[in-house]
């Protein structure tokens, strides 16, 4: 009986510890959502400047192509759309790295969402366990009482 206190009390503090994984967890995929959210934006945003900046591109070169008659103003506008693809490219280069992070911030919130489901698993599996336990418990209870009135009624 001592055994079964003992197995009741230790399965009591594994569901509680299963419990505090299961809200650490939970926290720790909020962080991720918010991660993925605030790279999403990073991402909408960089994706907008990158448009700007293709827009910018295509102007740029249309005017070089106007003003071939113009060498020095030619040159400043070459110089000008070269530090522009630059920047473009430069911003691709952080788009793409943006996205890569995306991606790895998806890939570990399915792990963890993974995770999260087998503790809960576990959890529910403790649970069961404890459960069955405590009705064993309360018939051995019903038994052990219904001998010492049988005792006592001899």
């Amino acid at each position: 009986m001592n055994q079964l206190r003992l197995e009741a009390d230790e399965s009591t503090a594994k569901v509680e510890e299963l419990q505090a994984k299961v809200k650490a967890l939970e926290q720790e995929n909020l962080a991720k959502e918010q991660e993925i959210t605030s790279l999403s934006h990073k991402n909408g945003l960089l994706e907008g400047d990158n448009e700007k900046m293709d827009t910018t591109i295509k102007d740029l070169k249309k005017a070089a192509d106007e003003g071939l008659q113009h060498g020095t103003h030619n040159e400043t506008l070459q110089r000008r759309l070269q530090l522009l693809e630059e920047e473009a490219e430069e911003a691709d280069k952080t788009l793409r790295e943006a996205n890569e992070k995306l991606r790895q911030t998806d890939v570990k919130a399915g792990h963890f969402e993974r995770k999260v489901q087998a503790l809960e698993n576990e959890r529910d599996q403790w649970e069961g366990k404890y459960e069955e336990m405590s009705k064993k418990y309360q018939a051995l209870q019903k038994e052990l009482e219904d001998l010492q009135a049988e005792i006592g009624n001899i």
